[in-house]
């Protein structure tokens, strides 16, 4: 074991920390909820990650993402990541793509030995599509849902994804996996913390149709329940 494992290993035993270390964890989607959600992951002692995300750091990411920093601003967000990860642990085993999830990418990828994956894409069709080929693939996963507009971490909540409430993302992969017959068995990261529609902005671009009002730690938070329901479900607390 490494010496920077100690501590959870006093949590965890042995036992467990050897089970991190062999489980494989895809993340998709590397912003504020995903870049936290891996960085966790990888301290926790996974040793196998795959991360995956096309998309560059912006400035404006800078309220709330973990990799954004004046000296990272255009970089590759699934490259920044990678190298922050194998900088807490050099033998982590790590893939890192820098690409967006296409549907015929998404079906061949999820072929894969994963035993767990985390789904933190803000984008609806790539998002419905990962849950869904993870369910038919039968890997187990953990969805974040929407994040912006909130301010209560109390409101926090991991749950299944029936049981939502006040979420509009969480609305929207509802009935979009109703129409695939999907409709219990997700298990997400949501909060029931209505959002005042002032803090929603309306705008079309390549791959957002709104930009949401967001509080820096919101979506930290986010990733760090995403991580504790991988960690929790792979030693099966």
């Amino acid at each position: 074991m490494h010496p920077w494992l100690s501590r959870a290993e006093l949590l965890l035993g042995e036992e467990n920390i050897e089970r991190l270390n062999k489980a494989h964890v895809l993340i998709v989607g590397l912003g504020g909820v995903g870049g936290a959600a891996a960085e966790q992951i990888c301290r926790a002692g996974v040793g196998r990650m795959t991360i995956i995300d096309g998309d560059t750091v912006e400035e404006t990411n800078k309220n709330r993402q973990l990799i954004a920093l004046d000296s990272t601003i255009g970089k590759s967000k699934a490259l920044v990541l990678k190298e922050r990860l194998l900088d807490i642990n050099p033998d982590l085993e790590i893939c890192a793509k820098n690409e967006f999830l296409s549907g015929e990418m998404m079906e061949e990828l999820l072929k894969g030995d994963f035993d767990y994956v985390i789904d933190a894409i803000d984008t609806l069709d790539p998002k419905v599509n990962l849950i869904k080929y993870s369910v038919l693939n039968k890997h187990r996963i953990v969805s974040s849902m929407g994040a912006g507009g909130k301010f209560d971490l109390e409101k926090i909540k991991i749950t299944d994804l029936s049981k939502t409430q006040n979420c509009f993302l969480a609305r929207a992969v509802r009935k979009r996996l109703n129409r695939e017959n999907i409709r219990k068995g997700i298990k997400v990261v949501f909060s029931d913390e209505i959002v005042d529609k002032k803090y929603v902005v309306r705008e079309e671009g390549q791959n957002k149709r709104s930009n949401v009002g967001t509080i820096s730690y919101m979506p930290f938070v986010f990733g760090c329940f995403c991580a504790s329901a991988v960690i929790q479900d792979l030693i099966e607390v």
